[in-house]
């Protein structure tokens, strides 16, 4: 059993995974402010709400989008797994993911982790969604190679746009309305937001089907996806836990490299 972290712009995903279970599936605010301490005793407590004893993991992993907070929690897990080891996706970390882009220096350490993981449990064509602080659709063709990305703003990112630029639309939850043409404001700000966000993935789904030649299995991830994906109209699995397990893959893969 492993310690898998992975560092999102807005929330820090953890879980503890056993061979290709996750045990669970937990958020945390990510701050840039905390330190090594502070996080070493956010993680303690998670690692205790769920009973799991630290005696019991035998090392961890850290993936990241926010370079600022790599240290702090590669110090934070140092000091509540003293003396395992210890892995961040990154330089000199083998994947064994071919990646045909402009730059594969630039491409995001999640993107990588979750078609590791997507990959471990099917071949391609298959189009990986990731609904975080930004949205992105990542293409992986049927040779099983990284092709590329779409990013575009995440649905609570727009949602605040809207109501931070337009003085009559205040803020609302995620609920999807019974109705696409909304009668009143809150409803009107849903159905664009909700409604918009599964219409722009089945239009992206559509255009990267398209360019890949072939139909694709389509995944979906991230703390959003769960609000959305039920009104695409394409067939989209979700699944909570798929970075986790890219993260055990990788770390049992350089473990015994």
């Amino acid at each position: 059993m492993i310690l898998a972290i992975d560092v999102g712009n807005t929330n820090i995903v953890v879980g503890c995974v056993k061979d290709s279970e996750s045990l669970f599936v937990e958020r945390l605010s990510t701050d840039t402010r905390k330190t090594a301490t502070e996080y070493a005793v956010l993680l303690r407590d998670v690692l205790n709400l769920h009973e799991i004893r630290r005696e019991d993991i035998e090392g961890s992993i850290l993936s990241s989008v926010v370079p600022i907070l790599n240290t702090v929690l590669a110090d934070a897990m140092e000091k509540i797994l003293p003396g395992k080891p210890h892995m961040a996706v990154g330089p000199g970390l083998k994947t064994g993911l071919p990646i045909a882009i402009d730059n594969p220096a630039q491409l995001g350490a999640d993107l990588v982790v979750a078609a590791v993981a997507a990959l471990a449990e099917q071949k391609g064509p298959m189009i990986l969604i990731d609904m975080g602080t930004a949205t992105t659709l990542s293409a992986v063709d049927e040779k099983g190679v990284f092709r590329g990305v779409s990013i575009m703003p995440g649905v609570r990112v727009s949602m605040q746009s809207l109501s931070s630029n337009a003085a009559q639309l205040t803020s609302i939850g995620l609920s999807a309305p019974k109705h696409a043409i909304g009668t009143n404001t809150a409803d009107s700000m849903k159905s664009g937001v909700i409604f918009g966000a599964a219409g722009m993935l089945d239009g992206l789904i559509d255009r990267m089907q398209e360019e890949l030649g072939a139909p694709c299995t389509v995944i979906a991830t991230g703390g959003l996806a769960r609000f959305v994906i039920p009104y695409c109209r394409h067939e989209i699995r979700f699944d909570d836990g798929l970075l986790l397990k890219g993260l055990k893959i990788l770390y049992d893969k350089n473990l015994t490299a």
